[in-house]
């Protein structure tokens, strides 16, 4: 018996560059950590704020041990944990322009026996809730709420049944009051190890819930575009699936990063959710808004759209509805769960046998195209010479990297174009002290939104900034 062996060929593939990010005093950098400790964040210049004051929620015997710990994010620090990626910390003022202090006697002090009560997770809660009240009162005395949370609590963070989470109690609790919140666990930060990479990490987060601006997209065209990321949630508490839709709205330089949440109400089937006509016009119509009152009534030159599901042809009307102004509009799906895995092959010498796989994976930013409007783009992948020394620098360790599959339900130009668009919104998350995200930023924030509303009935539908979830 003979086998026959059938050769396939996928089309050609392209690589993309890795997106550049915009820093203080106009300096760049394509590495997100070292273009901070080199020109200090994008706002340094125009903070109106003359030092970050926080305010502090905790339980009386953790409270010493809280303030201490936040003590350390003034101080300098060398990297104990990813020496090839993270760079020494400067200390706050050093990388922020700005100093971190505590609010003058703004702390409530919460009795940690709270926890044994008939029903924790509602305890808890309801203290929470109850404190954030009496920090409202001195609500101009700080910028930031940190509430640090012992351990013992933990077991209380999410019900058995999934139905509870504290974290998004709290957010959707101190969202509509206006009150950026920073949970900080005893266990997961102050406890951790490795004070460099968490000293960076949570320094990121409390300069961007201030209001600060760590960095943007370096971007030298397009700069008249918005990109926009939908995502749905069966709103908590409710027994009637009444349905949100989360959306929100970025700049083409990854600014104006405001949340969306519109009810739209029932008919919507959350295992394949879409929206008819009607309902993604209205959603889309408080994107819009949402964009003009930023930039005084006028539209971008292009649009671009993201979910995670397919458009259907009366999703896509509804979006052209609502954007009809604008020159250009994308929808563009984004699937992070395909079957595919790739493997980078070095060609051997003649003569020395078959290629052979590489020493580094798929570099990051590879398009593989599958036809004219879809695509494989590696987004987890080698970045080159961006490890300390110039090194290159794989962020998904060992593992061989899965790539994002788009697909372009409606729009044209160049499908680089559209991958361009996902690379480079992958590295704005502000939460974040990676490299970048698996997901782009239009999808990750949404479905952020969308959690908090799946856990919560008492979020009001309106538009927030994305600083109140982080």
């Amino acid at each position: 018996m003979t086998t026959q062996v059938i050769g396939s060929r996928l089309p050609p593939h392209r690589l993309l560059d890795e997106p550049l990010l915009a820093f203080g005093n106009g300096g760049s950098d394509k590495h997100p950590l070292r273009g901070l400790q080199a020109h200090g964040p994008y706002s340094r210049n125009s903070f109106g704020t003359a030092d970050i004051r926080f305010a502090v929620i905790t339980t009386t015997s953790l409270y010493p041990r809280a303030r201490r710990f936040l003590g350390t994010l003034v101080s300098q620090h060398r990297p104990t944990d990813r020496p090839k990626y993270v760079p020494p910390y400067p200390g706050f003022k050093n990388v922020y322009g700005v100093d971190l202090t505590p609010a003058d006697d703004t702390v409530v002090q919460l009795d940690p026996d709270i926890a044994k009560a008939p029903d924790p997770h509602f305890a808890i809660a309801a203290a929470l809730a109850q404190a954030v009240r009496q920090v409202t009162t001195t609500r101009s005395s700080w910028e930031v709420l940190i509430v640090a949370l012992p351990a013992a609590w933990r077991r209380w963070k999410v019900s058995s049944d999934g139905a509870f989470d504290l974290h998004d109690q709290l957010k959707a609790f101190a969202a509509p009051l206006g009150i950026p919140t920073q949970i900080v666990w005893e266990d997961k930060a102050i406890s951790f190890r490795h004070p460099c990479s968490l000293s960076w990490r949570l320094s990121m987060a409390l300069y961007a819930k201030a209001g600060g601006t760590p960095w943007r997209l370096h971007r030298s065209t397009d700069a008249d575009v918005a990109y926009v990321g939908l995502s749905y949630a069966i709103r908590g508490g409710t027994s009637d699936a009444f349905v949100t839709c989360c959306s929100q709205v970025f700049d083409a330089d990854g600014g104006g990063m405001d949340f969306v949440a519109y009810d739209v109400g029932q008919g919507v089937d959350l295992d394949n959710p879409h929206l008819t006509r009607d309902q993604m016009r209205a959603v889309m119509s408080r994107s819009v808004r949402l964009y003009q009152d930023r930039h005084a009534g006028n539209l971008p030159t292009r649009v671009v759209v993201h979910k995670t599901t397919r458009f259907r042809d009366d999703e896509v009307d509804g979006v052209f509805d609502a954007w009809d102004a604008c020159e250009e509009v994308e929808c563009v799906r984004v699937q992070a769960s395909t079957p595919w895995r790739g493997v980078r092959l070095v060609v051997a010498k003649p003569g020395q046998g078959p290629s052979q796989p590489a020493n580094w994976p798929v570099q990051r930013g590879t398009l593989q195209f599958l036809s004219g409007r879809d695509g494989l783009l590696y987004v987890n992948g080698t970045a080159i010479g961006l490890a300390a020394g110039n090194n290159n620098f794989y962020q998904g360790a060992k593992s061989i990297p899965s790539p994002l599959l788009i697909t372009r339900d409606a729009g044209w130009g160049p499908l680089e174009r559209t991958a361009d668009d996902v690379l480079a919104l992958t590295k704005m998350d502000w939460n974040n002290d990676a490299l970048y995200d698996p997901l782009p930023v239009t999808i990750k924030y949404s479905q952020t939104l969308a959690r908090v509303i799946g856990h919560t009935r008492g979020l009001p539908d309106a538009a927030y900034p994305y600083r109140l979830f982080m």
